[in-house]
């Protein structure tokens, strides 16, 4: 029964994903500024709402050594920085990003899929804490795939492909988030004491995109208007992180 629940939640948070930031290429250019706009705020809240609700106490309750959980959360951030900095792990949407007019399409949908594969881990250790966890890390994944998804989207667009094209090869990057997640599924059955060091890992990562890819892309709107929305949005991602937790 776990494999089933882990099987739907991984195809969730990877095709799912791809498949409705697909259906949102069909809004108008204005819309979709706006829906992606309000995606990022409420995925910016969701991550972090995760990461220190969620994976973060987690840990440290199963290893009893909180220095420990936040160090290895800490060494998650550098870990990433430092990956990104070799592969651009994450694209823009602003076409006036450096990364944006860079990038090469090959680059960032490999990059994309190392991330998904990531998240396919990240989900697998989730369910193995419990179910109800499970659901919610799924959501927060699913929650910032959609604007990163439509990002890629842009990139791969901008660089000559056909939206077909692009959404052909973004299917075949979310397959990744399968094979991290099935790998980490045999893994972890046998090797359960490995769970605090992944979620401490999985907040990391939640964390670094949280701050260091998305909170910039609100940044460019600078409206006292768009600032309080974007607050709002960011706080209603946490609530919903904490009404999940509570139910």
């Amino acid at each position: 029964m776990l494999l089933m629940y882990i099987l739907i939640a991984l195809m969730l948070g990877s095709v799912g994903s791809i498949l409705l930031a697909s259906a949102l290429l069909l809004l108008s250019k204005s819309k979709l500024e706006l829906v992606s706009t309000y995606l990022i705020s409420v995925a910016g809240g969701t991550l972090l709402g995760a990461a220190f609700l969620g994976m973060i106490p987690k840990a440290i309750q199963v290893l009893q050594k909180p220095e420990l959980a936040l160090g290895l959360t800490l060494s998650g951030i550098i870990l990433f920085f430092v990956v990104e900095k070799f592969i651009l792990w994450r694209s823009c949407g602003n076409k006036e990003c450096e990364r944006y007019n860079s990038a090469s399409a090959p680059l960032i949908l490999l990059g994309d899929a190392l991330h998904n594969f990531i998240d396919g881990i990240i989900i697998t250790a989730a369910f193995f804490t419990s179910v109800e966890f499970g659901v919610i890390v799924t959501l927060t994944v699913f929650a910032h795939e959609i604007p990163q998804e439509l990002a890629d989207f842009g990139v791969l667009i901008h660089n000559g492909y056909s939206k077909k094209k692009a959404l052909k090869f973004n299917l075949i990057s979310g397959l990744t988030t399968l094979v991290g997640g099935l790998l980490a599924y045999v893994v972890l059955e046998t090797a359960e004491r490995l769970i605090p060091f992944v979620l401490s890992f999985s907040a990391a990562s939640f964390i670094y995109i949280a701050l260091a890819d998305l909170v910039p892309q609100m940044h460019s709107k600078t409206k006292l208007t768009d600032s309080i929305i974007q607050l709002l949005l960011i706080l209603l991602g946490v609530l919903i992180i904490y009404l999940i937790k509570r139910v």
